[in-house]
């Protein structure tokens, strides 16, 4: 079953093998292996979650992580208002499994990534307190529940609208450090998959 995955808005741009350059070496302090594909994506097995500043974990529920250039990124029918200016460049940092522990390291691997790179999180959805399952998150109740999540918590988050084809648009939510941060510490915290 395929995991979450969150994008990280960059607001200059820069070559990523740079990016690679400085993040990759990073990695290897507590990933093992860290493997770039021909592709130029990089895959890579958190071992060690301290330097995250995360406590011991069962690494039989871990999976792969990745980290991608976001081609796609900036997008034209995205509505960047909220910000200064559009972001340049984007990345994907995901993981290939779900469960609470994957939720957890692609949320500190995000923030520590967030920080290193000075980047914005896109969520790729709206975040509230965890919706029901099967639950429809495309909805003003659930844009409503963000809304209020998002009030009682320190930071930035905006919500981003986009087209959804057929001349419908919808909301996902990208915040700053700060917020993912105190997201992080949330009773509720999870990722969009």
């Amino acid at each position: 079953m395929a995991g979450p995955a969150v994008g990280l808005w960059l607001f200059e741009q820069r070559g990523f093998a740079d990016i690679l350059a400085d993040v990759v070496p990073w990695l290897e302090t507590f990933c093992d292996p860290v493997e770039t594909k021909a592709s130029g994506d990089v895959d890579f097995w958190v071992r060690d979650g301290s330097a995250l500043g995360l406590r011991a974990f069962d690494p039989a529920g871990v999976g792969v992580f990745f980290l991608s250039e976001d081609e796609e990124m900036p997008a034209e029918d995205e509505d960047y208002s909220s910000f200064s200016r559009p972001p340049a460049q984007g990345l994907v940092v995901g993981t290939g499994c779900s469960g609470s522990v994957n939720h957890v390291l692609l949320g500190h691997l995000t923030l520590a990534l967030a920080c290193r790179l000075d980047a914005m999180v896109d969520f790729d959805g709206l975040l509230s307190s965890r919706p029901g399952t099967g639950e429809d998150t495309g909805t003003e109740t659930a844009l409503a529940r963000g809304r209020a999540l998002a009030s009682t918590l320190p930071g930035t988050l905006a919500e981003v609208s986009y087209d959804t084809g057929g001349g419908g648009r919808w909301h996902r939510h990208v915040g700053d450090v700060e917020f993912l941060r105190a997201w992080l510490r949330h009773p509720d915290f999870h990722l969009i998959k």
